[in-house]
């Protein structure tokens, strides 16, 4: 048992913080009160003058597949020889031994959704995976968790030039159409698909939803007019001109997740990128998360994003959501992290200041009620 003592908690059920004691059973959180009275079988963190807070959430990266010593095996982001590869899955690629996952728990990173890049309108399943770990099997929340689509240049890029479709926003959403239209037949008679359409069940189902690469406006309504279109799930990943259309996003429904902010406008479709858009966006009632895109910012400055996003005009409160329970929600994780309450997962993170401001640092990173990472001090 791991009893956390006399800690500043941020339980994020509410948009307070209050002193409390809390106590990790198993990998779950057992008991929040007051005061909890230790025993001789437990373990005690003193965390006063600290502050507590659910493990941080990447809601979008590609950590583990694009390795931080990227030589020619350590890049497994896209199956860039097919524009459909619905059936190519993150837990195949992630390799947990990637110092990225370090970095990620020295910040209190405890939860990622990685999976595919964007060269393929149609680019594979991602997984939830918690960042402490030696095999990816025992490191998976969800699997699968979503079915990356993608929009806009990267595709576009990576087939014209070679005569191949898609070399027009028109031929992207056409593929998607196709793909989308086939698996629905299939589940529409009862029958039981292929291999290629059997990964969309969970997707028809309502399980899990689109993950739609998109950061042109335009983009972003051809997203949600095909999510519609089929009564699917989605999430607008990246959103970069999300706060040029605030209030028509906030109408469908559906989330957005907000990055990398911290990155050059490398390509036009980004022209317009700004740490504004996540505090437009939750200002018109989206719910929004912010991601790294890791490795295009590194995983982690996660925090640092969402402190930024605080300076362009974002709530305290709504940046540490975005994190946390917010980035829980989008990733339909919520039920087990997010936030500190009774019965969830103990993937807790114990700060010495506020996360949001750079000089603050983490003192302990607790992953399924283990302390994955520990702060050294000098003598």
């Amino acid at each position: 048992m791991l009893l956390i003592k006399n800690g500043l908690l941020f339980t994020m059920e509410t948009n307070n913080e209050r002193y409390a004691d809390l106590l990790i059973d198993n990998g779950i959180i057992i008991k929040i009160a007051k005061e909890i009275a230790p025993t001789e079988r437990m373990h005690i963190i003193d965390a006063t003058g600290l502050l507590v807070f659910p493990g941080f959430i990447d809601a979008h990266s590609h950590i583990g597949i694009i390795e931080e010593k990227k030589t020619s095996q350590g890049d497994e982001s896209n199956e860039g020889t097919n524009p459909i590869t619905p059936c190519v899955r993150a837990i195949d690629a992630v390799n947990p031994m990637d110092s990225a996952f370090h970095n990620a728990l020295a910040t209190g990173i405890t939860g990622v959704m990685v999976g595919p890049g964007s060269s393929n309108p149609i680019g594979g399943q991602f997984a939830f995976i918690k960042t402490y770990g030696r095999r990816i099997d025992d490191m998976i929340v969800m699997a699968p968790a979503a079915i990356k689509i993608a929009f806009g240049e990267n595709p576009m890029s990576n087939y014209g030039p070679n005569g191949n479709i898609p070399s027009t926003r028109m031929g992207i959403a056409s593929l998607i159409r196709e793909e989308l239209s086939i698996a629905k037949e299939y589940f529409n008679n009862g029958n039981r698909g292929t291999f290629e359409t059997e990964c969309y069940r969970e997707l028809f189902e309502g399980k899990i939803p689109l993950k739609a690469h998109v950061h042109r406006a335009d983009d972003i309504f051809t997203a949600i007019r095909i999510a519609d279109e089929f009564g699917l799930g989605l999430t607008l990943d990246h959103c970069t001109e999300g706060h040029l259309i605030a209030d028509a996003i906030a109408e469908s429904g559906y989330p957005a997740i907000v990055g990398p902010s911290l990155a050059s406008r490398s390509k036009d479709e980004v022209s317009a990128s700004d740490f504004k858009t996540p505090g437009v966006l939750q200002k018109a009632n989206v719910l929004v998360a912010l991601t790294t895109d890791h490795p295009v910012s590194r995983i982690q400055y996660l925090p640092l994003c969402a402190g930024l996003a605080v300076k362009e005009g974002m709530s305290k409160f709504g940046a540490l959501r975005a994190i946390t329970i917010d980035a829980a929600r989008i990733c339909r994780v919520d039920h087990r992290l997010g936030s500190l309450k009774e019965g969830k997962d103990a993937d807790i993170v114990i700060y010495d200041g506020n996360p949001l401001e750079i000089a603050s640092s983490a003192e302990y990173t607790i992953v399924s009620g283990e302390i994955a990472w520990q702060k050294k001090h000098k003598a």
